[in-house]
């Protein structure tokens, strides 16, 4: 198990590499001057050439960028162009925001999923497989910006159930929870579905039946864990990219979390502030997969060895 986690963690720093190179090239060859943003627009041409002295920017683009990674190491991310503060504090500052949006929708989509994807997959081609398999395909179909509008539309404009927008009560993260499950939600039943069905067409399910063990035995003894297995990594998969990438929902009902602030960023043009939440959204999507891959390997020990 050590020597998996080892590999696993250098396999960690490579990506890690390759996403602070990305980010930082692409933010470079975006149109735009963030010198200019910081200065108004009488600024003279030695004011501007000392604050680029000052940002950096003078130097060659392989000099920037080890300075850049130098700064990365040590956790120095800049500072926001737009608001003048650590770039890292208000990360940190929006991204519990963020943690409690993503927990609470991922919460819905598995504790809902997970049973019917297996019911479906149970009751094959029934009625209920494919009401099942219709919702699972519209789920995946409807676009989040048009059904957060929709559910703001109903629960809170026409029957005024719940709040628009806000941050700081239960009733304040059911509609954007709801509106980021619903892809979730769709995505793992169908896997945990369609893994369901290859489990029990397995032989030693059909030997579980042929020793005359109930259904409801066979079912959670023997199929529940194998069939599991593709859908924790699915899952962990789907919670780092919604943690870096929950920026419609968030949006669309002002939820102060990483991806409000992303969007606010770009607006602003505030290059430091997106290339570090960039950075801080691949380290949690890398830090995911991590956890993934060990309980991937706790769930079926023989990924170990193939490894």
């Amino acid at each position: 198990m050590a020597k998996f986690i080892v590999k696993r963690l250098l396999q960690s720093v490579i990506v890690l590499v390759g996403a602070s190179a990305i980010a930082f090239i692409l933010l470079r060859i975006i149109p735009g001057d963030p010198v200019m943003l910081m200065l108004s627009e009488n600024a003279t041409d030695e004011e501007i050439n000392q604050m680029r002295e000052q940002m950096g920017l003078n130097l060659p683009i392989w000099q920037q960028y080890i300075d850049y990674v130098k700064q990365m190491i040590v956790f120095d991310f800049g500072h926001s162009i737009s608001r003048g503060l650590p770039s890292m504090q208000l990360i940190l500052n929006h991204l519990p925001a963020t943690l409690l949006l993503v927990f609470w929708a991922m919460v819905i989509a598995i504790v809902i999923a997970i049973p019917l994807g297996m019911f479906a997959a149970v009751k094959k081609n029934s009625f209920s497989d494919y009401i099942v398999s219709i919702l699972a395909l519209l789920g995946q179909s409807v676009p989040s910006y048009w059904l957060g509008m929709m559910l703001i539309l109903l629960l809170a404009v026409h029957f005024g159930i719940l709040p628009t927008s806000g941050y700081g009560h239960w009733s304040h993260i059911i509609l954007p929870a709801f509106t980021l499950a619903i892809y979730q939600l769709a995505l793992i039943a169908r896997l945990m579905r369609s893994s369901t069905l290859d489990v029990l067409n397995l032989d030693y399910v059909r030997t579980a039946r042929a020793k005359g063990l109930p259904e409801i035995v066979v079912i959670f003894k023997h199929v529940f864990k194998n069939a599991l297995i593709p859908t924790i990594t699915m899952i962990g998969l789907q919670t780092g990219q919604l943690l870096g990438g929950a920026i419609i929902t968030e949006f669309i009902f002002s939820w102060p979390g990483l991806g409000f602030l992303t969007v606010q960023s770009i607006q602003a043009q505030d290059y430091p502030m997106i290339q570090s939440l960039v950075i801080v959204s691949a380290i949690v999507f890398i830090v995911i997969n991590l956890l993934v891959d060990i309980i991937y390997a706790v769930v079926d020990r023989r990924i170990i060895v193939d490894s």
